[in-house]
């Protein structure tokens, strides 16, 4: 996964400390999800970026969409659910894919970095 490349060019002495913040991360933002303080936003192009604020430790937005999705997580496929509705869009896995992102909560998108 694009999320743990730089983890894995650690030594292997850092990566399960960088392991281990990047799952605490993940966690901070799915009970963020599941609370509602952090919700998805949908592009039009069917990018995903998360609106509000979690610690997110270098993570970035489509990172931490493909993680929690992979991981079958309830919080974010509701979340995600809700935001299809009020964008009128559904999420675009290509989009997703090809690493679209926003670093605004999903005002102004990029196609890439």
């Amino acid at each position: 996964m694009v999320c743990d490349t730089r983890i894995r060019a650690l030594p292997a002495t850092l990566r399960p400390a960088a392991e281990q913040r990047l799952q605490e991360a993940l966690a901070r933002l799915e009970r963020a999800l599941a609370g509602g303080t952090v919700k998805p936003v949908i592009g039009s192009n069917g990018a995903v970026a998360f609106k509000g604020l979690w610690l997110r430790d270098g993570i970035s937005d489509v990172c931490a969409y493909r993680a929690l999705t992979a991981q079958g997580s309830a919080a974010m496929r509701a979340a995600i659910a809700r935001a299809e509705v009020n964008a009128g869009t559904k999420v675009n896995l290509q989009a997703v894919a090809s690493g679209v992102h926003s670093h605004d909560g999903g005002t102004t998108w990029h196609t890439g970095h």
